[in-house]
């Protein structure tokens, strides 16, 4: 798969993408905004990650702690969480945690295998673009399908639409 398979959207639809992948510090040799791996980023020059925060994002897999960018959350522009595989749902408690515990008001943007059928849950935890590469997906997107159901069990960090959401009980006072 290249980058061109891949298409990112947001709410408010698709859009052209001004961030592209990098391994390591090299990729900031050239001009514009690079997502890096969590290692790569934690591995740069703390003066360059200084000077260049404002055009670096960081992707972290599910199995890396969360802990190790907080430092840095105040200047990151975007995180980017992973979802290698549909059925690995841990980048979900990620982007709820970076919105609600810490506060994150960057881009949070899930990269990786994503189904049309988590695409209204990954709204609901604080996830503000989908890197989308999946051919079924990419067509509900395209059609203006983002499933999902109208009532939930669960708060999360994006509030119920309108009171009584809830499927049960789980109103704010």
């Amino acid at each position: 798969m290249t980058t061109t398979d891949i298409r990112l959207w947001t709410e408010r639809g698709f859009r052209e993408d001004d961030w592209r992948r990098g391994e390591d510090a090299a990729a900031l040799a050239d001009a514009g905004r690079v997502i890096l791996p969590l290692e790569a980023f934690l591995a740069l020059d703390p003066e360059l990650r200084e000077r260049e925060a404002e055009r670096i994002g960081v992707e972290l897999l599910p199995g890396e702690a969360l802990d190790a960018l907080l430092p840095y959350l105040p200047r990151l522009p975007l995180v980017a969480l992973a979802f290698p595989a549909f059925n690995d749902g841990r980048s979900y408690s990620k982007a709820e945690l970076l919105r609600t515990r810490h506060g994150y008001r960057g881009e949070i943007r899930a990269t990786g295998d994503i189904l049309i059928d988590q695409v209204a849950h990954m709204l609901r935890v604080g996830f503000s673009g989908l890197a989308v590469s999946n051919p079924h997906t990419l067509a509900q997107l395209e059609a203006g399908k983002e499933a999902g159901i109208p009532l939930y069990y669960q708060p999360a960090a994006r509030a119920a639409a309108a009171p009584g959401s809830y499927a049960w009980r789980r109103l704010s006072a």
